[in-house]
């Protein structure tokens, strides 16, 4: 039986999930100079302390976060976001979707709601609902924290229980915006490559979630 784990990070080698933690296994003997395991937060220059946002995605890209460490690096998906980030002012550097290009988060945080690499970047269920014991307390460590942007549908969901309330109440939409506990909750069709090409989210469109997320935390919103 695997020990209760309630920090915000698993471990390197996370155990829990059979089927993710096999694939890493397989991925470390083909690309050893990958990252491999699980993806942790990403923080900002000013630590725990200063997030005010915090970014959710659903997990680990394999030529990504997985390959690099970083949420959203090394993907497409880390364009369009980072991009977005530092057009609004979440971010500032340049991204240039390596570990050592110099981007420093400004009052966010990224992280996903499964850590770990999914074949074919599909979790199972029983996967998601394990890696809330790490969601959960992430969330909870931001004692500033005043909005969070879910990215697609599953992240939605996982967050929405992470916060112990019934997803039936929050349902997920391109846009939507709900409120637990004081923390405002933005959510957005994910930013894959997928979702752009089908035409089923633009760049105004990912823009817009992020303006009405600005104008929030600046007091111009309600």
């Amino acid at each position: 039986m695997i020990a209760e784990t309630t920090g915000p990070e698993p471990s390197p080698d996370c155990p829990i999930c059979t089927r993710l933690h096999d694939f890493i296994a397989g991925w470390r003997e083909k690309e050893p100079g990958w990252h491999n395991a699980p993806v942790p937060t990403f923080l900002p220059i000013g630590g725990i302390e200063s997030v005010q946002l915090l970014i959710i995605g659903l997990a680990p890209g394999l030529r990504g976060a997985n390959r690099t460490g970083r949420p959203f690096t090394g993907d497409y998906a880390g364009d369009l976001l980072y991009g977005t980030l530092n057009e609004f002012g979440f971010s500032r550097g340049t991204f240039a979707a390596r570990l050592d290009d110099g981007l420093q988060l400004v009052n966010t945080a990224i992280t996903n709601a499964v850590r770990c690499v999914p074949p074919e970047n599909k979790p199972v269920g029983g996967e998601i609902s394990n890696c809330r014991r790490f969601l959960t307390p992430t969330i909870g460590q931001f004692a500033n924290l005043r909005a969070i942007v879910t990215l697609g549908t599953i992240s939605h969901q996982s967050t929405i229980r992470a916060l112990k309330h019934p997803v039936t109440a929050y349902p997920f939409s391109h846009g939507g915006m709900s409120e637990i506990g004081g923390i405002r909750i933005f959510s957005s069709y994910h930013c894959s490559r997928y979702n752009t090409n089908t035409g089923r989210l633009t760049e105004a469109m990912f823009k817009s979630v992020f303006a009405e997320v600005r104008n929030y935390l600046n007091g111009i919103a309600k």
